[in-house]
């Protein structure tokens, strides 16, 4: 699935991964980027966030980097297919907010 352009919507936790990958980042650090850029209100669960990696790395929107020696810790990175993805996914999510004011004045 290498290259999808991401036409689907994304999952809330999809998208802050991949807002929080735009600069290199192990697994315990996106949990808590995550955390801090939804105020707390979303919150990983570690198999939902390393169930997400593992399908990230398959079509190719982020990329492990290579460690150091023989550490365990990995970091990954936004590729420029993930970087399109979440581009597609704020234009859809402008229009939800654009046309929701719009209709219901901006409650």
């Amino acid at each position: 699935m290498s290259g999808d352009k991401g036409s689907l919507a994304l999952t809330e936790a999809v998208f802050y991964i991949l807002l929080s990958l735009h600069q290199p980042m192990h697994g315990y650090g996106i949990m808590q980027n995550v955390e801090q850029l939804s105020g707390g209100r979303v919150m990983l669960a570690a198999g939902t966030l390393y169930g997400a990696i593992n399908t990230l790395v398959e079509r190719g929107w982020i990329t492990a980097l290579p460690g150091e020696g023989n550490s365990r810790k990995k970091e990954y990175l936004i590729t420029e297919s993930g970087k399109t993805a979440a581009d597609v996914e704020l234009v859809r999510l402008k229009e939800l907010v654009d046309n929701g004011t719009r209709i219901m004045g901006g409650r």
